[in-house]
C-alpha cells in the first residue's frame, strides 16, 4: 500500500506536501485515504483513452469505452452509474456519485469523469470503477486507456489499463472501499468477457441485469 504520510519526493521549497501523481501498480496495488487527506469533497475519476484521437483506429472503427461503476451505501441499497440506460446518478442522494456524460469517440480532452462525492464517505460501503467497449473492436492494447483519481488535498492517483485480454469487453479498474472512516483505493485491472452480468458475479454485487442501450 502506498504511504500517504510520506510524499514520494521531496516537498517544495515553501514547504507544504508534495502533490506529486501516484500510480497504482501490481507492486503497490493500493493507497489509503483519510479525512483530511483526499477522503472529503468531490474526487474526480477520470477516464482518458487514444482512441479517435491519434488515428490508432481507422474511420468507422472507433473504439467507444465507456466509464461506470457499481456502487454500494451502507445500508446495503446497490446500483451502476453508467451512460447504458442513462443512469447517470446523484452527488447529493444515493448513490453519492455522478457520471457527467457519454464521451462516444475518445475524442474530447477532458474524456469521461465520474465525480464520488465524500462528504458522504459514511454512507458509502464501496464503488468499483470499471470501464467497458460499448461499439467496436475490443482492442485494450490500442485504446491505452488511464484512469486517474484526483481526491481533494491529496496527490492524483493513476490506474494505468495496461495489461489487455483479448476479446474482453470490461475491465474492473479500481476497488473504493470505505475502510471505517478512511478510503482504500485497491488497483484491480481485471478483464472480463461480458460486461455488467459478468463484473457483477466477479465482486459479488448480487444485481437483477435487463438489456439496455444508449
Amino acid at each position: 500500500m502506498v504511504d500517504y504520510t510520506r510524499p514520494s519526493s521531496p516537498p517544495p521549497s515553501g514547504g507544504g506536501v508534495s502533490m506529486s501523481k501516484v500510480t497504482l501498480t501490481k507492486s503497490a496495488p493500493s493507497v489509503s485515504l483519510t479525512k483530511g487527506r483526499g477522503a472529503g469533497g468531490q474526487m474526480r475519476v477520470n477516464l482518458n483513452w487514444e482512441s479517435g484521437r491519434r488515428g490508432l483506429f481507422s474511420k468507422g472503427s472507433a473504439v467507444d469505452l465507456d466509464l461506470g461503476c457499481l456502487w454500494e451505501t451502507a445500508d446495503g441499497s446497490k446500483g451502476v452509474v453508467q451512460a447504458l440506460g442513462n443512469a447517470f446518478g446523484a452527488l447529493d442522494r444515493p448513490p453519492y456519485v455522478l457520471l457527467d456524460g457519454d464521451d462516444r469517440s475518445g475524442a474530447k480532452s477532458g474524456g469521461e469523469n465520474l465525480l464520488v462525492n465524500l462528504d458522504h464517505l459514511d454512507r458509502i460501503r464501496r464503488v468499483l470503477v470499471f470501464a467497458y467497449i460499448y461499439e467496436g473492436a475490443p482492442n485494450w492494447a490500442a485504446a491505452n486507456g488511464v484512469v486517474t483519481l484526483y481526491p481533494q488535498g491529496a496527490a492524483p492517483i493513476e490506474v494505468r489499463l495496461d495489461e489487455h485480454a483479448q476479446g474482453a469487453r470490461s475491465c474492473a479498474i479500481a476497488l473504493l472501499t470505505n475502510s471505517g472512516g478512511s478510503l482504500t483505493v485497491q488497483r484491480e485491472i481485471r478483464y472480463l468477457p461480458g460486461v455488467q452480468r459478468d463484473l457483477d458475479g466477479a465482486y459479488g454485487w448480487g444485481l437483477n441485469w435487463t438489456s439496455g442501450r444508449k
